[in-house]
């Protein structure tokens, strides 16, 4: 009896080890651009991408370090080229927004710090050239008709904009996703597209995080586009594709 509870012991081990180093290896389903394919940006704006931006104290260098700026030119370049539709997703806050009862960790912090703000939707006064505003070098492309810029999004997904009805109304099944930032709108973003129905890659090195004493936005953001994304591109990889 002691023998066999033995065996069946050393059997379990190695059925729990050989299950722990399959399950280990997480599959990389690979995505296919086709015409149904477009790119979405998050946030292409000064207060993120800026060095006057209100964020660049925690964003900065991880921006630089990932070259996200010329990155995100990059994909403007490559879509306007090759035809690829490209969507921008905002952030604004509005005048009524500072209203709000209750707030995240982080909503508080940009709220705080007024971030994104801007008068109202009809209101552009003070606009041009604010935090809210596009990074002056991406203005040229967004300004063209390959791109549409859907409504803002209020905290971090894209639940409350249009930018699933834009895409649909194009016919776009497929999204490559870039911008800011990595693990809070990019993810977001991610998250519901893919519950949305949409089959999602994400440029890596298109988006940065904030790093904080203790915290890295960038390691949480990678992992989960590994985890959740079809597949995780470099910019230099994407645009192998169209050559």
């Amino acid at each position: 009896m002691k023998n066999r509870l033995t065996k069946t012991l050393l059997i379990l081990a190695v059925l729990v080890g050989s299950s722990s180093e399959l399950f280990a290896q997480i599959p990389d389903p690979g995505f296919e651009v086709d015409g149904t394919t477009a790119i979405v940006i998050t946030d292409p704006q000064n207060d993120f991408l800026s060095p006057d931006g209100v964020t660049w104290g925690v964003i900065g260098e991880s921006v630089m370090k990932n070259k996200t700026v010329e990155n995100l030119e990059t994909l403007f370049q490559i879509a306007e080229a090759n035809g690829v539709k490209v969507f921008i997703s905002p952030h604004y806050y509005y005048e009524h927004d500072h209203k709000w009862k209750f707030e995240g960790a982080l909503e508080k912090l940009m709220h705080d710090i007024g971030m994104f703000d801007r008068g109202d939707q009809l209101n552009k006064k003070g606009f041009e050239g604010s935090g809210a505003d596009w990074l002056p070098r991406y203005k040229k492309y967004i300004e063209k008709d390959f791109v549409t810029v859907v409504g803002p999004h209020k905290v971090y997904g894209p639940e409350q904009n249009d930018l699933s009805l834009q895409l649909r109304k194009q016919k776009i099944d497929k999204v490559v996703l870039a911008g800011m930032s990595g693990n809070l709108c990019v993810e977001s973003h991610l998250r519901e597209l893919l519950e949305d129905g949409f089959e999602v890659a994400v440029v890596k090195d298109a988006t940065a995080s904030a790093v904080a004493p203790g915290y890295d936005g960038n390691v949480a953001a990678e992992i989960n586009y590994r985890f959740v994304a079809s597949h995780v591109y470099t910019t230099n990889e994407f645009k192998a594709l169209f050559k």
